[in-house]
This record gives C-alpha cells, sequence and structure tokens, in this order.
C-alpha cells in the first residue's frame, strides 16, 4: 500500500514547525514499517497514528486513503470515529459531578431509574465497571437493520435495562454498551444539562479539545468514509449508526492529537481531581475478589511490570485503540476506517513493544470444530441456516455470500482453527480464533454465541 503522508505534522495543532521533541528515526521507522505492513496484510484502508513520549506529543502521521471513491488521502488532522473509547469520557462526567456532590459512584440507579431491572441494587460503579448484569444493546461488529434508523437512548435503556439480568450485580464482568447510555441519561439528570453540552464544557473546552465531533450531530462533518468487508472480499462502504445510537458509549469522532490530549490530561492528572483519578483507574474486584481488569471505562492491567489504561473502539466503518502508559509517560493511539478489523491494535501494539521492549503477550488455545464446519460450507456458497440468528441471517444476504465464496474457496483446505480469546458480551459468548488455510493464508475469525448456541456473529478479517 502506498504511504500517503510521511511524517505529516499537523502546522494548525503546533505552536512552532517542529514538536518541542521529535522522535527518534529508529522509532519513527518503526511505526511506518509497521503500519504499512499491518495495511498492506490486512487491506484495511487508512491508519492516523499519534505517539505521546516523555509526556509530550512527538509524531503524529497517516498512511494509506481517507476515502476510496474519490482517492483522497489520510491525514492526521482528520477526525475518526473512536467508538468506546468515548466511554472515559463518559466515566469522567461522572466523576465531575461527583466533585461537584451532585452523585456518588456508589449510588443506586434508583435514585434517578427506579423503573429499571433491579435498580435498587445496581450502581453507578456497577454500570461504568460493566459488572451490572444488564445486558448489551450491541455486541454485534457489524450494522443490524435496527441501527439505520434514528434511536432513542431512553427508549434503548427502558427496553435494555428493563429485561432479567444476565447475572447478580458485581459478580461477573461482561461488555455492556447499554451501562453507558444509561450512564449519560443518569449525567443530564444530575446536571440538568444535555449530555454532550455538559461533556463539551467540563471536558473538551477545559481541555482544548477544539477539533471534536459528536456523531449524534455532526456526522456530516466526517471526511473519512468508513469500509467493511465480507471475509476477504473487496472492501464496501460501511454505514454509520443513525442519530440516537451510541449515545455516551461510542458518540466520539477527533483526529488523532486531540485523543492525545485527552491521553496526556489521564497521565498528568490535569483536568480531575487525584482521587477521581485513583477511581478512574482503579481495576474493580468483583465479589469472589478476582479482578475484573477494567476501571471505569477503561481496561487496566500491567504489562510485563509497566502500568497500562486502555481502551479499543469501534463503530460502523471504523476501529480505534488507544493506550496510556502513565508511569512511562508514553501513549499511543492509532485511528482506522474498517470496521471489525484488528489493524488499529496490531500497530498499536509493535509501536508500544519497540517504545517498551519486553511487554508481554498472552493467548489461549483452543480448535472449534463448529467454525471450521461453518468455513467449509461458506466456501461453497452454503450455510446452514438454522445455526444463526436472524440478525446473522441478515447479515448475510446474497452479496455476504457471494464476497465470502469468492475470497475464501481459493485459499483451499481449512488445516487449523485456533482460539486466541473468549468472553462473555451481551449475554452472550464472544470467540476470536485464527485460521490457516491450505495456501498458508490466516485470516481472524470472530463469533458470537447465544445462550441458546445460535450464531449472532461470523466475522472473518484478513
Amino acid at each position: 500500500m502506498k504511504r500517503s503522508a510521511i511524517a505529516i505534522v499537523s502546522a494548525w495543532m503546533l505552536s512552532g514547525a517542529l514538536y518541542a521533541q521529535e522522535i527518534s528515526p529508529e522509532l519513527k521507522q518503526t511505526v511506518d514499517e509497521a503500519a504499512q505492513r499491518v495495511l498492506r496484510e490486512t487491506g484495511v484502508p487508512s491508519a492516523s497514528i499519534g505517539i505521546v513520549k516523555d509526556g509530550v506529543v512527538v509524531y503524529t502521521t497517516a498512511f494509506g486513503k481517507s476515502r476510496l471513491d474519490i482517492n483522497a488521502d489520510a491525514m492526521p488532522e482528520m477526525p475518526y470515529a473512536i467508538g468506546s473509547i468515548s466511554k472515559q469520557f463518559t466515566a469522567a462526567c461522572i466523576l465531575l459531578l461527583q466533585e461537584d456532590g451532585k452523585l456518588k459512584l456508589d449510588d443506586p440507579v434508583a435514585k434517578w431509574f427506579p423503573e429499571l431491572t433491579r435498580a435498587k441494587d445496581i450502581t453507578l460503579r456497577n454500570l461504568l465497571t460493566h459488572t451490572s448484569g444488564y445486558s448489551d444493546y450491541a455486541p454485534q461488529d457489524y450494522t443490524i437493520p435496527e441501527w439505520t434508523k434514528p434511536g432513542d437512548p431512553l427508549k434503548l435503556v427502558r427496553t435494555w435495562a428493563g429485561k432479567p439480568l444476565d447475572f447478580e450485580p458485581g459478580t461477573k464482568w461482561q461488555y455492556s454498551n447499554t451501562n453507558f447510555v444509561l450512564a449519560g441519561l443518569i449525567v443530564e439528570k444530575a446536571s440538568g444539562m444535555k449530555f454532550a453540552e455538559f461533556r463539551r464544557t467540563r471536558i473538551l473546552v477545559p481541555l482544548k479539545m477544539t477539533h471534536v465531533l459528536d456523531l449524534n450531530t455532526d456526522a456530516a462533518q466526517m471526511k473519512v468514509g468508513g469500509y467493511f468487508r465480507n471475509a476477504l472480499a473487496p472492501l464496501r462502504k460501511a454505514t454509520l449508526e443513525a442519530p440516537g445510537w451510541y449515545f455516551a458509549d461510542g458518540d466520539l469522532a477527533m483526529p488523532v492529537e486531540d485523543l492525545l490530549t485527552w491521553d496526556m490530561s489521564v497521565m498528568n492528572q490535569t483536568l480531575l481531581k487525584p482521587e477521581s483519578y485513583r477511581e478512574l483507574e482503579t481495576n474493580f474486584k468483583l465479589k469472589d475478589g478476582s479482578e475484573a481488569n477494567y476501571g471505569l471505562g477503561i481496561g487496566v492491567s500491567v504489562r510485563s511490570g509497566h502500568r497500562v489504561v486502555s481502551h479499543t473502539g469501534e463503530v460502523g466503518g471504523f476501529v480505534a485503540a488507544n493506550a496510556v502508559f502513565p508511569e512511562d509517560k508514553i501513549a499511543i493511539a492509532v485511528l482506522t476506517n474498517q470496521e471489525a478489523s484488528s489493524a488499529a491494535s496490531s500497530i498499536q501494539r509493535a509501536i508500544a513493544t519497540a517504545m517498551i521492549p519486553g511487554l508481554a503477550k498472552t493467548a489461549t488455545v483452543g480448535p472449534e470444530a463448529q467454525a471450521k464446519t461453518v468455513l467449509g460450507g461458506l466456501q461453497q456458497g452454503k450455510i446452514d441456516r438454522t445455526l444463526f440468528t436472524d440478525n446473522a441471517n441478515f447479515y448475510f444476504d446474497k452479496d455476504a455470500m457471494d464476497d465470502f465464496q469468492t475470497s475464501l474457496s481459493p485459499l483451499g483446505e481449512i488445516k487449523t482453527v485456533v482460539k486466541s480469546s473468549e468472553s462473555l458480551r451481551g449475554g452472550m459468548t464472544f470467540r476470536a480464533f485464527t485460521v490457516t488455510f491450505a495456501n498458508g493464508k490466516e485470516v481472524t475469525l470472530t463469533t458470537f454465541t447465544t445462550k441458546d448456541g445460535k450464531l449472532e456473529q461470523f466475522l472473518i478479517e484478513p
């Protein structure tokens, strides 16, 4: 893939011609090579990359194409959707209101929404740590019909948080976008302001994050196109969710340097009080004493002795990855414009490993016979539709079936299917696999399986 921007440094973001501290030639080469390799291997159209080192921005750059239809180059000053990275901004809103004395993290949901399921037993802390038991309204990595029509956050919450819980509050960790839509509505009730306005006046303006877009109102200002692919077929234009979806849980878009501005505020604790940052980054303990590896809207972990707070994000056509190593004064943000792709995380890991040698990487193993059977059928242009939910059967329309068959059948026999991860989400089991074919080609398969054993998702990416 052609590189569209060689170390593009955005003059509108800088006080002078160069950053106060320049990137080393060796690190620059690592970034450039990693980005070009991953984009070449995955076919993702573009990546916008930013790095903080020693507490200051040292590099922003972009590779590939922001729009395929007009052959437009990607530029680092272009806003990309950041998806669920938006959740930590919502958590910060709750913490600001706690500092204002208008709520407490351990207040029950019933204080604002007594009609919701087990509202007296579920706290704001449960919402922000994904330990409430409320099911996820949006686990799929593709667009389902409902999301193409304008949504209503209040109706969404009453529907999904009005259902029976997936588990007892505080006993399990299960990712759920429903939690953060509800948290955003509580911000409105506690502050007396619209959620987006509270976030803007209390976070974005003080931090001088001046190029941020709200996808519920500003989607028309997006200059970067989002894409998806069926299996290994050519890219298609993705559908961004209609206004009203991803309210407070994934509604932000911004240039990579604005995201780094947020990262530096977390690293240097410049927006919230020190005790609020401790709350934000504290690893939640479940009732059995095990750790959730999650704070308030942000993942928390230690990698080879280095503390990291991180999150990924996805909305229609976009995937982002963001990591802050507070004690190392390092942050790495990667924004891409293809959904259901691991490119952003792969680029980020390569950069992090170069900057902090020895970072651990773990994976679990184990084949999945059903995945191999379904893949074999797709190579022949057929599937057993009784194995799939209505949403998944909608996804596998004629175009998808044709794309899967034409792109997978030339790869030959399926040699191995190795599971790389498994977790709960939306009351379903998420699994990721690495699949190897006879011609040596490797692809990633991600699935969601419902409680009754049906497949809600079955996606292939390079």
